[in-house]
């Protein structure tokens, strides 16, 4: 392809974005800014939502001057993938469901609310702690995943939620 017909394709790509209203999330109009270090989410009590909140923290910041306030509750489900011929069960699923609401600090009322949902696997092929510490990674990889999920749908609303 030659360079002209390059820049031709790039500039077409740049004005039909443009003409649809596309803005990028931490661009100069973009609402994303707003969001970093300003969600505080539910104090984590267990390895897995610590996961969470870690992720969570490193995506969008500490919050320092909290505006919003993030309660979650996360389910996981373990189901058997794999059994070999003398029925040992060699590989799990761990599946995960995020339930999430954002409201701002000293209100009830959800500005925003949602419901995430994924998973991951781990091999039971070890030992019996090497099979414990797969299956921790494992709970805290899920934890990560659905952490990016709910910044990624805060992200996607940034802009309203800065109006």
């Amino acid at each position: 392809m030659s360079l002209s017909r390059r820049f031709l394709v790039a500039a077409l790509a740049s004005a039909t974005l443009s003409a649809c209203g596309f803005t990028p999330v931490y661009g100069p109009s973009g609402g994303g800014s707003a969001l970093r270090n300003a969600i505080r989410t539910t104090e984590p009590d267990t390895d897995l939502t610590f996961a969470f909140v870690r992720q969570f923290e490193e995506r969008l910041g500490r919050p320092s001057a909290p505006r919003w306030d993030l309660d979650y509750t996360i389910l996981t489900t373990s189901e058997a993938l794999a059994i070999d011929g003398s029925n040992n069960i060699t590989r799990y699923n761990i599946e995960g469901t995020l339930q999430w609401t954002l409201t701002p600090v000293g209100s009830n009322t959800a500005v925003l609310t949602g419901r995430e949902t994924d998973f991951t696997s781990y091999s039971a092929t070890g030992s019996n702690v090497s099979t414990l510490e797969s299956k921790r990674d494992a709970q805290r990889r899920l934890a990560r995943i659905l952490a990016d999920s709910v910044v990624s749908r805060l992200l996607a609303e940034a802009a309203t939620l800065s109006q």
